[in-house]
Order: structure tokens, then C-alpha cells, then sequence
């Protein structure tokens, strides 16, 4: 079974069951990036899934360009096999070059994501492991 540890900022995104549960994926959710910084230290996801915001906010001080920065260092500090999945809304999309100049992000998608496209990203991430299942 693979593992997918899941940052956004709502509850409601991305909620695929039934999908994860067919590509044989289990699914951890996190309200916090420290919380979800803990739990890399216990295991090693095979997919993360964050939402990006654009760093707007002085509170980057030009170091960091967005929400993710911290987490996908660390990230790729300790689950470097680790698949990224970025979400976002349309209006992040011109700033989007900015965090994959930076990272390897394997897929990006712009809400609202539909159950097609979560499978194709997830698919394409893993295409070795993740066969649906019938």
C-alpha cells in the first residue's frame, strides 16, 4: 500500500476515498505543516499532496515564495522518493513557475480538481505501483 500525506487549507479538497482506496493508497491528512513535519519522522509518504498560496506576505521576507517552501524542503530532506502534488487556486497560477523552479513537482492542478484528474496525476506519478484495481 502506498502512503499520501495531505496539507490544504480546506477539508473538503481533494476528497478522493474511493479513488485512494481503489489505487491502493492510504490517506493521512494534516491541519498543521508541523504536524505533518512530525509525522515524516515516523514514516515515509510516497505522495504529497499541499495547496499552494503564493507568498504575498512580507512574512516570506523574499527567502520563501510560498506556503510550501518549508514543508517540501524538509520533505524531500527525509522522503526524497516522495511524489509532489501541488493544488492551488486559478489565481495562484502566474506564480506557480516560482515554487517549480524550486522543487520537483511531478503534477499541478487547479481547483476544482475532479476525480479524473486526481487519478491521472496519481497514475502518471507512479505508474509501476498504481494499477486500479477491479
Amino acid at each position: 500500500m502506498s502512503l499520501l500525506y495531505a496539507l490544504l487549507g480546506s477539508p473538503l479538497a481533494c476528497r478522493f476515498p474511493d479513488l485512494y482506496t481503489e489505487l491502493g493508497i492510504e490517506e493521512h491528512r494534516f491541519p498543521s505543516a508541523r504536524n505533518l513535519h512530525r509525522a515524516l519522522n515516523q514514516q515515509r509518504p510516497d505522495f504529497f499532496l499541499g495547496e499552494y498560496v503564493y507568498g504575498w506576505a512580507n512574512n516570506y521576507a523574499g527567502t520563501n515564495v510560498s506556503n510550501l517552501d518549508v514543508t517540501l524542503t524538509t520533505l524531500l530532506a527525509k522522503a526524497p522518493q516522495a511524489r509532489i502534488i501541488i493544488v492551488m487556486q486559478p489565481g495562484q497560477a502566474p506564480h506557480i513557475g516560482k515554487l517549480l523552479e524550486l522543487f520537483p513537482v511531478h503534477g499541478v492542478l487547479t481547483y476544482p480538481v475532479t476525480e479524473a484528474q486526481m487519478r491521472a496525476v496519481l497514475q502518471a506519478a507512479h505508474p509501476s505501483q498504481l494499477t486500479a484495481r477491479s
